[in-house]
């Protein structure tokens, strides 16, 4: 379903692949991804398309991609509902996946990451797992329009949480009401949870 916000429009059910691909684009330079996947563009490609395969498993999983005037995507967004996780089969599959086509260092790092991570969600809220814009495409307002989407369009009473290794991302987030819970090092990483308070 694709849904017009100003010059943008909305798809709010694109496949996996496609939220991969612009991810794959976005995150290219940010510090975890860069950590977790190293410097080959193949690599990153493959996590992201093996993490938004078993993330499509979950029951009320949101994907969403901005899409310009021609229908190009240009930016992503990928939230978890409270309490979500793959089952059994799916984590199978997503770890056969990310050690064969990424590499066994890819795997254990995202699980060291997961492992600090997750513990720190705010019980009920929603996580957003990732938001990126394809970086030919920044600086245009398509990562506010579609952040402020979703923040509009998701009931969530308990909130949202989400965590940033990118310290350049923290004022934007506090300028859509995310606060600082608290930081965390991780190897090289300095990684900044944050949530946003529902509303009644």
């Amino acid at each position: 379903m694709s849904e017009p916000t100003g010059q943008w429009r909305i798809d709010a059910d694109p496949a996996p692949a496609v939220c991969a691909r612009v991810l794959a684009a976005a995150f290219a330079q940010e510090p975890a991804v860069s950590w977790i996947c190293g410097a080959s563009e193949s690599v990153r490609t493959h996590w992201f398309e093996a993490t938004l395969r078993a993330h499509a498993t979950l029951s009320g999983a949101r994907r969403h991609v901005l899409t310009d005037s021609g229908g190009r995507p240009v930016a992503a967004a990928v939230l978890t509902p409270p309490g979500a996780a793959p089952a059994a089969g799916a984590r199978a599959v997503w770890a056969a996946r990310t050690g064969i086509r990424c590499g066994p260092g890819t795997f254990r790092r995202t699980l060291r990451y997961l492992h600090l991570a997750e513990p720190a969600a705010p019980t009920g809220a929603w996580t957003l797992e990732f938001i990126g814009v394809r970086p030919d495409m920044a600086g245009r307002g398509a990562g506010r329009a579609l952040l402020d989407r979703l923040l509009t369009t998701t009931r969530a009473p308990a909130g949202f949480f989400l965590t940033t290794a990118d310290p350049a991302n923290v004022p934007l987030y506090r300028h859509f009401g995310f606060t600082v819970l608290h930081r965390t090092a991780l190897g090289p990483l300095r990684i900044t949870a944050m949530s946003r308070p529902g509303i009644a």
